[in-house]
């Protein structure tokens, strides 16, 4: 892979190459790009749905769409750090028009999109999506489904759904948000189609990243940015390199913010939580300025702040000191599985995963997140399919006029009539959901 080629600012239906030397200075393309994700009605919806605690009734907790804005910070440094060094390692670029901050507009417009295709109630959503066709009554459709197909609808997957929303055509819109192909290239972090399932320990492989639906879109994108094929079964490429930086984003902020959000609401010990903190910070610390804090937010924030400076100069490092292993694809792992302080990051994401993620009060709304989405999935489908195969009742008619008309056109093939629901609902907000089922359920009140 080149940067030349992976810095692509091609946007869907492009007749002619845009050139970097000739973009508006003002208001770059990929700039372009987080405008467009901001201003997006899926983008919106965000903020009411899950990060660590769902519908909660604080005001303190995040959610995706607050995490989604932290991400973008932190990935925009990661861009503009990185790409500083590459264009010294580059000049050629230099001498194209690319800057630092293209880098850093780039990681900053696909770290702020990264949850966008995340279905209500966190990642419990996915599965229960996932579920309702591989164990409930959607599993009277797999005979009718290709493997391919199937394989999408029982792993429904967020980043996929993320891809579908940002590419999809719809009736008078070609290519769904018309992003520059560098920005949709970075927001890959599973190049690959749903078969074969996790085929290597290869971090490429640990998810998919497209829907059988947009397989076309996808295809042309790798082949714009010059993605290397893996050799394996199917479908399946090697990351374009900023999609690292991605991630390392993503897993810097929800590795300490969400470990933060659990001190403060109680979840997690004040005492023990810092002790875990403050070694990743031990290097960097004013023990002075620490210890004159008097409040407990006070002391996390402090920490939090120390902590994403310290997983920042990690990442940056590690990517630079590993380039030609990312651009050749060889480079297997996430950045910060690779870094110094990958126990301290793991004892922390334990505690989250025991004192946060399965606490109560999450588990009692995933549970109910379940048995939403089921409901909805049966109504929704079930409603669509009648329609098309002419036996559509008066109850069918109704279901139907509570969603969209973009979500219920008549496709030939079930797959993607299917699809049509699962976008929809994973679309939907953790509180609109929770409205909707009640419609269904015959609650009014």
């Amino acid at each position: 892979m080149n940067w030349e080629q992976l810095l692509s600012l091609k946007r869907f239906g492009d007749a002619q190459k845009r050139l970097r030397a000739q973009q508006d200075e003002t208001r770059l393309g990929f700039e372009v790009d987080f405008d467009r994700i901001i201003f997006s009605s899926a983008f919106r919806s965000l903020q009411d749905k899950t990060q660590v605690i769902p519908l909660s009734k604080t005001d303190f907790v995040h959610t995706r769409l607050t995490h989604s804005l932290e991400v973008s910070v932190v990935g925009r440094t990661l861009g503009r750090r990185v790409g500083k060094v590459l264009l010294e390692r580059h000049p050629k670029l230099q001498d194209l028009g690319y800057t630092f901050n293209d880098f850093g507009a780039i990681v900053a417009s696909a770290s702020v999109m990264h949850d966008i295709g995340n279905p209500p109630f966190g990642h419990s959503g996915e599965k229960a999506i996932g579920e309702y066709f591989k164990t409930g009554k959607g599993l009277q459709y797999k005979s009718q489904l290709t493997d391919l197909e199937y394989q999408d609808i029982i792993d429904f997957e967020g980043n996929a759904n993320g891809f579908r929303i940002l590419t999809e055509n719809r009736e008078g819109i070609q290519g769904g948000l018309r992003l520059s192909y560098a920005t949709l290239g970075a927001f890959l972090k599973y190049p690959k189609e749903s078969l074969p399932k996790k085929p290597t320990n290869h971090i490429v492989d640990k998810k998919y990243g497209f829907f059988q639906s947009e397989k076309e879109a996808f295809l042309d994108l790798v082949k714009d940015l010059g993605l290397c094929k893996k050799e394996s079964e199917g479908i399946s490429f090697y990351r374009h390199p900023l999609a690292y930086l991605v991630e390392a984003a993503d897993d810097i902020c929800y590795t300490i913010i969400d470990f933060e959000d659990g001190i403060n609401l109680g979840l997690i010990d004040e005492d023990y939580a810092l002790e875990y903190m403050i070694k990743l910070v031990k290097d960097v610390i004013d023990s002075k300025k620490y210890h004159s804090l008097k409040h407990t937010k006070d002391r996390v924030s402090y920490l939090r702040a120390l902590a994403i400076g310290v997983l920042i100069n990690e990442a940056v490092a590690i990517f630079l000191d590993n380039e030609e292993a990312i651009l050749n694809g060889t480079f297997d792992k996430g950045l910060l599985d690779k870094c110094q302080y990958e126990a301290q990051i793991n004892d922390i994401i334990k505690i989250s995963v025991d004192k946060i993620y399965k606490s109560k009060e999450v588990v009692e709304k995933e549970v109910a997140g379940y048995k939403i989405i089921a409901d909805l999935l049966d109504a929704f489908v079930i409603a669509l399919n009648n329609k098309f195969e002419g036996k559509q009742s008066n109850y069918d008619k109704l279901v139907l006029n509570l969603i969209p008309e973009e979500f219920q056109q008549e496709r030939d093939k079930l797959y993607n009539r299917i699809m049509q629901i699962c976008s929809y609902i994973a679309g939907l907000s953790d509180g609109y959901a929770i409205r909707l089922h009640k419609k269904i359920m015959g609650n009014i009140s």
